[in-house]
């Protein structure tokens, strides 16, 4: 089932629920801790549809569908990745406490992403635009990887940012 981005806007997920259910999802998980840019909500629902992953978790200070921002830029994904709100992501943590925490976070502790090991099931989690990943978070977190930058700018956009890393991590384990 491929979908443009018309039929998503318009998609009703009660029409399509058995074929939702066909998907083969992969152990991946997003954990979103206080995104506060609703298109930036919008474009991860966008990649974690791409990536078929089980499951994203929107913590802390996120807004959640069916905000319309995160409608528009999601288009209509947001219907069909499985989501659930957290208060925080320690919460999302510890309900995969069985998985491998991986923050995307420039730190002193990171390593380059390139380097990581990626095994399945992985929990990938992205911070504010400003802030970034909370120390709380990062503490219970076994792994810190970084993208590097050279330029001016300090970090990518963070869809950009998980993208970068989820794909890679899906080849390196595929």
């Amino acid at each position: 089932m491929k979908l443009n981005a018309k039929e998503l806007r318009n998609v009703d997920e009660r029409d399509i629920v058995d074929k939702l259910k066909a998907i083969k999802r992969r152990p991946i998980y997003f954990i979103l801790e206080n995104i506060y840019d609703t298109y930036n909500i919008g474009g991860l629902f966008r990649l974690a549809d791409a990536l078929s992953i089980e499951k994203m978790y929107i913590c802390g200070q996120s807004e959640i569908p069916p905000n319309s921002k995160i409608k528009k830029a999601s288009i209509g994904t947001y219907k069909i990745v499985p989501w659930e709100y957290c208060k925080t992501a320690v919460d999302a943590i510890k309900k995969l406490e069985t998985i491998k925490i991986v923050a995307i976070e420039q730190h002193s502790a990171s390593v380059p992403y390139q380097k990581a090991d990626y095994s399945l099931p992985i929990a990938f989690v992205v911070g504010n635009e400003t802030y970034g990943v909370t120390e709380e978070t990062l503490k219970l977190c076994d792994e810190i990887v970084e993208i590097p930058m050279w330029g001016v700018n300090k970090s990518l956009n963070v869809i950009v940012s998980a993208a970068i890393v989820s794909y890679h991590a899906i080849v390196n384990v595929s």
